[in-house]
């Protein structure tokens, strides 16, 4: 393989693992249940 097609690979392999990465967060804090309002706010 030529350096640009492991730069490639290299590069998709990160965004395939911060696709994932930011796909867990969303799960995990919508795990956690509706947001409430911070205290003290006044509607």
């Amino acid at each position: 393989m030529s350096r640009s097609q492991i730069i490639a690979v290299i590069t998709g392999a990160m965004a395939i693992g911060l696709a994932l990465g930011y796909l867990v967060l969303v799960q995990l804090l919508d795990w956690r249940g509706e947001m409430l309002p911070a205290p003290g706010f006044l509607p």
